[in-house]
């Protein structure tokens, strides 16, 4: 499943961001990942756990809070601190699986990786090339979304960043461990929601509706993990 989030993020909020990072201080984005990753990655990175990129992740982390399509769809346990990337002069990212566990800042505990998410800080316009090339079942899938949006993709992909060879893109970018493992299993639970809630608009509550709702939760029940 891939999902584009709109409005995560207001533009003030934005702009914000924006420029506090164009203010920061960049390392060579090779430094949290492992061998293979550093082979085919080039771009530039906040340090992790840097005072600024704490306090831009907790703003991250409050607004997926209020976002219930987020919730929905990612149905997180536990999300790794938001980290944020920049990609300028030809900089990029090969094609690369994102880890499968990654230890959370200052702690022994483990995040498995289930859910891939990047949040978008630079307009489409502010940068050539630079798309997210997700590749699925399917075929090949390139993301270039406003800034304050977000695309959510499962963690299993293949995936790549094209060279940006004009301006700067600038995002933020993190990990999810979901409730529930499988990706199908998400899909389907998004979607039964996404429906419920439709015909609740249209009909408001009914029998029939509280049958529907009563077995999301009881799939929810039965596949979830926490």
């Amino acid at each position: 499943m891939m999902l584009h989030i709109p409005g995560v993020l207001s533009q003030e909020q934005v702009a914000e961001m924006r420029r506090r990072l164009d203010e920061s201080q960049w390392i060579d984005g090779r430094a949290t990942v492992g061998d293979q990753g550093a082979k085919v990655k080039q771009n530039r990175q906040l340090p992790e756990g840097s005072p600024l990129a704490v306090e831009l992740g907790q703003i991250v982390l409050r607004a997926l809070g209020n976002n219930p399509l987020f919730f929905s769809a990612a149905l997180p346990l536990r999300i790794v601190p938001p980290l944020f990337n920049s990609y300028a002069g030809g900089e990029h990212y090969g094609a690369h699986v994102d880890g499968a566990l990654r230890r959370q800042p200052g702690g022994s505990d483990w995040v498995r990786t289930d859910v891939s998410s990047t949040l978008f800080l630079s307009e489409p316009d502010e940068y050539d090339g630079g798309e997210l090339i997700v590749t699925d079942q399917y075929g090949e899938h390139e993301v270039k979304l406003p800034a304050g949006d977000l695309i959510l993709y499962p963690s299993t992909s293949i995936h790549r960043v094209e060279p940006v060879t004009r301006g700067a893109r600038v995002c933020s970018f993190f990990w999810s461990q979901s409730m529930v493992r499988d990706d199908m299993r998400r899909s389907l639970l998004l979607e039964l929601d996404q429906n419920i809630q439709s015909l609740r608009a249209r009909l408001g509550d009914c029998p029939e509706l509280v049958g529907l709702t009563g077995h999301y939760h009881n799939l929810l029940r039965q596949w979830s993990e926490v």
